[in-house]
């Protein structure tokens, strides 16, 4: 679903109605209902952050793939980098300490 800043801001100051499929679309991607959605409460509203750190390696994994490409090669990028990072500390740290 692909919606201009515009439209966004309308539908938030109650000056134009989202439609029904795109109601479906946000339920399937947040993994609730539409009824959540209509009759949202306090005890179950819609998450406004999601923290990667209280979350199981796979549900950090499955977030990661629902990113678009892009945004999940940056991710993967991130992580090689860090990675290599680690690999090149440890042979310094294991190479000095056997001098």
């Amino acid at each position: 679903m692909r919606t201009h800043r515009t439209g966004y801001s309308k539908m938030e100051n109650d000056q134009q109605d989202i439609s029904i499929d795109s109601l479906v679309l946000l339920a399937e991607h947040f993994n609730i209902t539409v009824d959540d959605i209509i009759k949202s409460s306090t005890s179950n509203a819609i998450p406004t952050e999601i923290t990667i750190e209280d979350k199981s390696n796979m549900e950090q994994l499955k977030l990661i793939q629902e990113l678009e490409e892009e945004d999940k090669n940056m991710v993967f990028k991130l992580i090689d980098t860090f990675l290599t990072k680690k690999k090149f500390k440890d042979f310094f740290q294991k190479n000095i300490a056997a001098l």
